[in-house]
């Protein structure tokens, strides 16, 4: 763990993080504040997470977990995935895709690789995550992610050789009926359901921005894995007050969102970081807040940056 991901538990609300663990609906906050995600009504985060399972020296950890992890683990949901596809605009204000069959095809790349339904998760979040609620620009509204000026900021790092390439063959079959900006999101809401997690009400017609020199908002909008000194410090909690009040979320929706890291696992390639967040990666589960805060965590003997095992 990232000593940002350590502050939840340091100087975050504890009863919010008990109440949590044991809510199978704690990654999303039903509450008034959509306006950071309402050009895609979609409320879900993955930052740093990746396409790999491999536990390397984790695996010590991950095993002594085990009991934890099976008694936490949240059973999925057994209805089916409703999305309210075909309601309207394309990518350029046409009758717009067949999005059921869009969301089919994205399915059938997670059922080929699971391992890729996490990252196709960060890239609909980290399209979203640059919104400002005073400004009101960023967010998923434009596709912007797609760009090259935005996928070179740090939070984005991978992410151009991974989830981007993956949905530029839907987004060719469909052609200039689908938005980049409604494939990402809809990618993130279709990878949730198929890792086991809710169903998110989704609504089609986001126009995709053309020119990213205007469109493109500044990098550091996302947040980091750590700020300040080492280790779990006051300067992570401020940081990631600063990163989502900017978007409209309070202490409490900020630990809510935090729990889509049960999904996938960080790699030293993009975030510097090594490894999964629980022993089940690929599946949308409660054991994030379970392992948090039951644990012992200690500094991780490594040659990487400061971090928790």
């Amino acid at each position: 763990f990232s000593p940002v991901t350590m502050i939840l538990t340091k100087f975050l609300s504890s009863c919010v993080l008990s109440t949590l663990l044991t809510s199978e609906a704690y990654a999303f906050s039903p509450t008034s504040h959509a306006a950071p995600i309402a050009a895609s009504a979609l409320r879900s985060t993955s930052d740093d997470v990746n396409v790999s399972t491999g536990f390397d020296s984790r695996r010590a950890f991950l095993s002594s977990s085990a009991a934890i992890a099976l008694a936490a683990a949240c059973a999925p949901p057994a209805n089916a995935i409703k999305l309210p596809f075909g309601l309207g605009g394309g990518g350029g204000g046409s009758a717009g895709a067949d999005y059921k069959a869009v969301a089919d095809d994205v399915a059938a790349i997670i059922k080929a690789d699971p391992d890729k339904g996490p990252t196709l998760v960060r890239l609909a979040w980290h399209s979203s995550g640059t919104y400002d609620k005073m400004s009101k620009d960023g967010g998923s509204g434009g596709g912007t992610i797609r760009f090259k000026e935005e996928l070179a900021h740090g939070g984005n790092a991978g992410l151009a050789s991974s989830a981007v390439v993956w949905m530029e063959d839907i987004k060719k079959k469909y052609g200039d009926s689908l938005s980049y900006a409604d494939l990402y999101t809809l990618g993130g809401v279709v990878a949730i359901k198929e890792l086991g997690g809710p169903t998110i009400a989704w609504s089609s017609g986001r126009v995709d921005a053309l020119d990213p020199s205007t469109a493109v908002t500044p990098d550091g909008r996302l947040p980091n894995a750590d700020v300040g000194p080492a280790g779990s410090d006051p300067d992570d909690a401020t940081h990631l007050r600063t990163i989502f009040n900017r978007m409209g979320f309070d202490d409490q929706e900020i630990v809510a969102l935090s729990g889509a890291h049960a999904l996938g696992r960080c790699h030293t390639s993009a975030s510097g970081f090594d490894g999964p967040w629980t022993p089940t990666p690929t599946s949308f589960n409660n054991l994030y807040f379970s392992l948090l805060n039951t644990v012992n965590w200690t500094k991780r003997d490594w040659s990487g940056p400061f971090q928790y095992e």
